[in-house]
């Protein structure tokens, strides 16, 4: 009897999905599609924007942007939303330079210092959100002030550099060719695995899957792409550290959230917070993990805009907690909680970086830079909107 069940089992028929343009999820593919056509358009009005050395200064104006957008999105995620990141970036960003051109710290030392005072100030707020109840909205609103604030007194508005060279090498320094050679050899191999073993889980849990040809085809795009990018990128001067830090952290983020216990739980706060409750979750203290790790993602991206302009000044990282949020919607990460994605956000950011840059070396007004910008950002929660209202008819 046994061995006919196995029998049955083995002979169980794979899956495959049908490829076709219906089945293709539009959310998920627009903003790939609309930076596509932002790229095409720049690179027609201005022949240097698809140049290596400007590309390599995309990906260093990403950077910030990307880490803020990666904990934000946690954060929107689980139903809350973080107005301090700005300032916070400012803070850590001034302490740090401080500790290194006042004090005279190591850049070891630094970093440390810098990363948990992010982890503390997140622990405070935090602790405000989900065990006070305070609206996430008013104590990140205040936050935003203090920590301005705070940047304003202790550097007395003055800037404050130049920074030891060890600390500049985290926002200014770039991976010689050979290393990124064999660090696209890695990222290729690894992309491919999982590829294969999210395959073979679908397989043995009985979900369609791609069929064979497609996923060869995937993996040589993947390779297509990575290996195109280093090349890119070693045309210049090789891939920036920055980059590297937001892709690292890209990797870790978007394993918790979605395959840690953790991660799922956070997604069903936001999607139904009753439901989360009777299911015995502990809703504050994942709401108060969450700010912890948001805002330690902030002092890292203050210590990589503090390295990369080589100085630490009271306007640094201003309106910065806009562009992380609009990185997150345009990435299609939802304001009403629940549905959102770590690469969906990366892609956001480099939208968001692709649009400043490309206007800026088209020497277009601040103003309309201001304006481009907003206005994506409302069709882009339109956009998210009328998504979920379609799928409820």
């Amino acid at each position: 009897m046994n061995t006919n069940l196995n029998i049955n089992k083995q002979q169980t028929p794979i899956k495959e999905k049908k490829i076709s343009l219906f089945t293709i999820d539009i959310r998920a593919y627009s903003m790939i599609g609309a930076l596509i056509v932002i790229w095409i358009l720049f690179s027609v009005l201005n022949d240097t924007f698809l140049t290596p050395r400007n590309l390599s200064n995309l990906f260093l104006q990403m950077s910030v942007t990307s880490i803020l957008a990666i904990g934000m999105v946690l954060i929107i995620v689980s139903g809350q939303i973080d107005l301090s990141v700005g300032s916070l970036v400012g803070l850590t960003g001034g302490v740090a330079a401080i500790l290194n051109v006042w004090l005279g710290w190591d850049t070891v030392p630094v970093i440390i210092a810098t990363v948990l005072l992010g982890a503390l100030i997140g622990l405070w707020q935090g602790w405000w959100i989900a065990y006070r109840a305070v609206p996430a909205f008013i104590v990140t609103l205040g936050g935003m002030l203090i920590f301005r604030g705070i940047l304003t007194g202790i550097t007395g508005s003055m800037t404050v550099a130049p920074l030891s060279p060890e600390l500049k090498f985290i926002g200014q320094g770039y991976v010689p060719p050979a290393v990124g050679l064999v660090i696209g050899a890695i990222a290729f191999i690894l992309a491919v695995f999982f590829l294969i073993r999210q395959r073979n889980a679908r397989i043995k849990y009985g979900f369609e899957v791609l069929s064979m040809n497609w996923t060869l085809i995937t993996s040589v795009g993947f390779g297509l792409l990575i290996f195109t990018f280093v090349y890119l990128m070693n045309q210049y001067q090789g891939i920036p550290i920055p980059f590297i830090t937001v892709i690292l952290l890209a990797v870790v983020f978007h394993f918790i959230a979605k395959k840690t216990v953790f991660g799922r739980q956070v997604y069903a706060i936001g999607g139904n917070p009753e439901a989360a409750v009777l299911s015995g979750i502990n809703m504050k203290r994942r709401i108060l993990l969450v700010f912890v790790l948001g805002n330690t993602l902030a002092a890292i991206a203050g210590l990589i805009l503090t390295a990369r302009v080589n100085a630490a000044t009271v306007g640094a990282g201003n309106m910065y907690e806009l562009d992380a949020i609009a990185a997150c919607v345009i990435g299609g990460t939802s304001l009403m909680g629940g549905i959102g994605t770590i690469p969906g956000a990366i892609i956001g950011a480099l939208v968001m970086a692709s649009l400043d840059n490309g206007m800026s070396i088209m020497n277009i007004d601040a103003y309309w830079q201001l304006i481009v910008k907003g206005s994506i950002l409302v069709l882009a929660v339109w956009f998210d909107i009328y998504s979920r209202n379609k799928k409820k008819r």
